[in-house]
C-alpha cells in the first residue's frame, strides 16, 4: 500500500515493515522492537552501555534476518578484545530471535570511567561474523568483517560492501522510554538498499577521467561506497537524517516515518513481519548436548545435590537432570 500522512500513530512494536521507493530504485525495511527487546535486556540485567550495544545488534539482526526467504537461521556474532568480548544474536526465520552478551567486568568499569561507551569502543578489535544457515541439506554461508573500533552501523556497511556488494545504508537506535513507572528498553533501525535495474548504475566512479583539473575530486558526487548515482545519494542522505528518537518513539509508526522521509518520491509498504523473542533451548536439546560431552566432563558437572544442572545463557532457564537419565540414554544408543 502507499504511505500517506493520515495513518494513525498506534505505536505498534515488534514488527518489521518492508518498503520500496520505486522512483529511487531502493528497497528497505524498518524495525521497531519494544516488549521483545525489553524482555531480553531486563532478564539479563546488563549495565546500560552493554544493553545499548546488544540492542543495536538485535535490531540489525532482525533487519537482516527477516529478509530470508526460507525457514532457517541468521546469526550475528562478535568476538573481540573489548569490554564486550562476545555477542550472539540468533534470528530463527521467520519471526523469532534471542540475544546474549559476555562482559569483561574490569574492562567495562574502565571504559565507563573513561566515557568510552560507544559500540565500537566497547567491542574493540576482533571480528563480526554473519551466518546464514538453511539446515543440514545446504552449505552455510558466512561473511566476516574485521572490527577495528568502528560502530555496528559501520561494520554492517563494510559487510555489504565486501560480501553482498549491494550499496546499503543502516541507521540503528537504542534507548529507554518510561512506561508504567519504569524505563523500558526499545530498539529500532532502518535499512535501505540500492537495487537499480541497470547494472551500469552500480559501477563505482573509480576511473580518473584523464582531463580533470589538478586537485579536482572526481568522487565529489560519489557516496562512501563510490556509487555516483543521484537516486542512491538522495536515498542515503534521507536515511542519514533519521534520528534516534524517531526510531524509538512508541507513538510514531514506521509508516509515518517512511512518509516523512520519502513522501515526495512515494514509498510503498508491504505486509509487516511480526517478531518475538524466543529461545530455541529445550530439555531435549540440552540432554542431547550433555550426552555429547566426555564422561569426565559430565562427572565434573554434577552438583552437591547429585544433579547435572545447566542454565541456558540466552534465556536463563535452568535444566536439571539425574546423571542416570543421561547415561541410560547413552547405553540405549541414543
Amino acid at each position: 500500500m502507499a504511505v500517506d500522512d493520515s495513518m494513525s500513530a498506534a505505536g505498534l512494536d515488534d514488527r518489521v515493515i518492508p518498503f520500496a521507493v520505486p522512483d529511487l530504485d531502493v528497497r528497505g525495511r524498518v524495525v521497531r522492537l519494544g516488549p521483545a527487546i525489553d524482555a531480553i535486556l531486563d532478564r539479563h540485567g546488563y549495565p546500560e552501555p552493554v544493553s545499548r550495544v546488544l540492542g543495536e545488534a538485535a535490531a540489525l539482526t532482525v533487519l537482516l534476518g527477516t529478509a530470508l526467504k526460507f525457514e532457517g537461521r541468521f546469526q550475528l556474532q562478535t568476538k573481540s578484545d573489548g569490554a564486550i568480548p562476545m555477542m550472539v544474536v540468533d534470528f530463527n526465520a521467520p519471526d523469532n530471535f534471542r540475544a546474549v552478551a559476555h562482559i569483561d567486568e574490569a574492562k567495562l568499569v574502565e571504559a565507563i570511567a573513561l566515557g568510552k561507551v560507544s559500540s565500537g569502543e566497547l567491542l574493540g578489535e576482533g571480528h563480526l561474523a554473519m551466518t546464514v544457515d538453511q539446515g543440514s541439506a545446504t552449505t552455510r554461508y558466512q561473511g566476516i568483517v574485521a572490527l577495528k573500533g568502528q560502530s555496528l552501523e559501520e561494520a554492517a556497511h563494510q559487510y555489504f560492501r565486501q560480501s553482498e556488494q549491494i550499496p546499503t545504508h543502516v541507521r540503528l537506535g537504542v534507548g529507554t522510554v518510561t512506561t508504567g513507572g519504569r524505563p523500558q528498553w526499545r530498539a529500532g533501525g532502518i535499512l535501505v538498499q540500492f537495487m537499480p535495474h541497470s547494472a551500469d548504475r552500480l559501477r563505482a566512479a573509480d576511473m580518473h577521467p584523464g582531463d580533470a583539473p589538478e586537485g579536482h575530486d572526481i568522487l565529489a558526487k560519489a557516496d562512501p561506497d563510490g556509487i555516483a548515482d543521484d537516486a542512491w545519494m538522495e536515498a542515503r542522505s534521507l536515511v542519514e537524517t533519521v534520528e534516534d528518537h524517531e526510531l524509538l518513539d512508541p507513538t510514531l509508526e514506521s509508516e509515518r516515518l517512511l512518509y516523512r522521509l520519502f513522501h515526495e518520491r512515494g514509498a510503498r509498504v508491504f505486509e509487516p513481519v511480526l517478531v518475538r523473542e524466543d529461545c530455541r533451548c529445550s530439555r531435549e536439546r540440552v540432554l542431547a548436548m550433555l550426552r555429547g560431552f566426555a564422561p569426565e566432563d559430565r562427572k565434573a558437572m554434577i552438583a552437591d545435590d547429585g544433579k547435572l544442572g545447566v542454565t541456558c545463557e540466552f534465556c536463563s532457564r535452568r535444566y536439571s537432570f539425574d546423571p542416570a537419565e543421561v547415561e541410560d540414554g547413552l547405553s540405549a544408543g541414543e
